[in-house]
C-alpha cells in the first residue's frame, strides 16, 4: 500500500537514517565488550573515508559521530579497549585532553560555534551507548540549534553529509595548532 502525501501545508524532513539508531541496527551484540565485536575498535582498522575518522594520533583517535546531535558532533576515542577514564594511562589522558582541545580550535576554525558540549557518559547507566570502550563527546552548539524539531519532532536538521563534514574537519585538523 503506497502513502499519499499529507495536504496539510506542512513541509516535512524525512530522516530515514535515525531509523537504524532506534531500532539499534548498528549496535554490536556484545553491548562492545567484546573487542572484535567493538566499533570503536574497528573504526582505525578502516580507512579514514569509510571510518569517518578525523584524525588519528599515537594513543587516540578523532571520529565523526555516525547518528550526530548538529554538524561536527566527533568523539576522541582511545585506542586501547577500555570502559572507564580512570583506566586510562598518563600518557592516555595527555593525548585524548589534547585531541578534545584541538577538536575545539578546529570545530570553531570551519564553522564558528558559539560553545560546546564536552562529555563522557561511565557506564550503561550513566548513560553510554557503548559502554565497554571509552569516549569523549566533542558537541559544537549554536543559539537556537534546539528548538522545536527535536524537542517535539524528535529530528534533527544538518546542513551537511557526514564524509563532508569530515573532509572538511580533517583538512583543517592538519592547519590549526
Amino acid at each position: 500500500m503506497s502513502q499519499e502525501p499529507l495536504d496539510d501545508g506542512y513541509d516535512r524532513l524525512w530522516t530515514p537514517y535515525r531509523m537504524a539508531y532506534i531500532k539499534g541496527e548498528n549496535k554490536p551484540k556484545s553491548g562492545g565488550a567484546d573487542p572484535t565485536d567493538c566499533p570503536f575498535c574497528t573504526i582505525p582498522t578502516m580507512s579514514d573515508e569509510d571510518g569517518l575518522i578525523v584524525a588519528r594520533g599515537e594513543r587516540v583517535y578523532a571520529v565523526l559521530n555516525l547518528y550526530p546531535y548538529n554538524a561536527g558532533h566527533l568523539m576522541v576515542v582511545p585506542y586501547r579497549h577500555v570502559p572507564d577514564y580512570t583506566d586510562l594511562e598518563v600518557d592516555e589522558v595527555a593525548e585524548f585532553s589534547a585531541f578534545t582541545q584541538k577538536a575545539m580550535r578546529v570545530i570553531r576554525s570551519v564553522s564558528g560555534p558559539q560553545g560546546f558540549n564536552i562529555g563522557m557518559n561511565q557506564g550503561a547507566v550513566g548513560g553510554a551507548g557503548i559502554a565497554a570502550h571509552l569516549h569523549q563527546h566533542v558537541i559544537p552548539r549554536w543559539g537556537g540549534d534546539t528548538n522545536f524539531m527535536p524537542l517535539i519532532a524528535h529530528t534533527r536538521v544538518l546542513p551537511q553529509l557526514l564524509g563532508d563534514t569530515r573532509e572538511l574537519l580533517a583538512n583543517a585538523w592538519n592547519e590549526i595548532a
